[in-house]
């Protein structure tokens, strides 16, 4: 009986999503990144821990625990308020942190965001960062003619 449970213990594991996916703030380089972790820790589990982890190396690095949100509903935002502050947006918690220092700030009004960054998200039980469309170029005035 005990060789049969050990046999199936992996297989429990299986199911299981566990993946993070980064947004490297200095593109040319791993050592000022904002990551979101997400774990299913058992495969019946219908929900996703999520983790922020902000990294400003050598400086700091520091693990910010997150709601669990249902699996269909694993998306969040990110945006940029500019001077290294980033704002997270999950379900209903919303996370602004300076990423020079790793600290989390006050919770910033939701018409104080910033401009959008990208979304973290489940896809095929991948954690993937996504970027933001780029805003697209505002049209020019046309001459008002008679």
């Amino acid at each position: 009986m005990r060789r049969f449970a050990i046999v199936l213990t992996p297989l429990l594991l299986a199911g299981c999503i566990k993946g993070s996916a980064t947004y490297y703030i200095t593109e040319s380089s791993n050592e000022h990144v904002i990551t979101v972790r997400a774990e299913q820790e058992y495969f019946w589990n219908k929900e996703m821990t999520l983790t922020l982890v902000t990294s400003h190396m050598p400086e700091c690095q520091r693990a910010f625990p997150m709601e669990s949100v249902a699996l269909d509903e694993v998306s969040v935002e990110l945006f940029s308020n500019g001077d290294d502050v980033y704002s997270v947006r999950s379900s209903g918690e919303l996370i602004q942190i300076d990423t020079l220092t790793c600290t989390q700030l006050a919770e910033p009004k939701p018409a104080a965001l910033g401009q959008p960054v990208g979304t973290f998200f489940i896809d095929e039980k991948t954690v993937t960062f996504e970027k933001a469309a780029a805003a697209a170029p505002a049209a020019p005035a046309s001459a008002a003619g008679g």
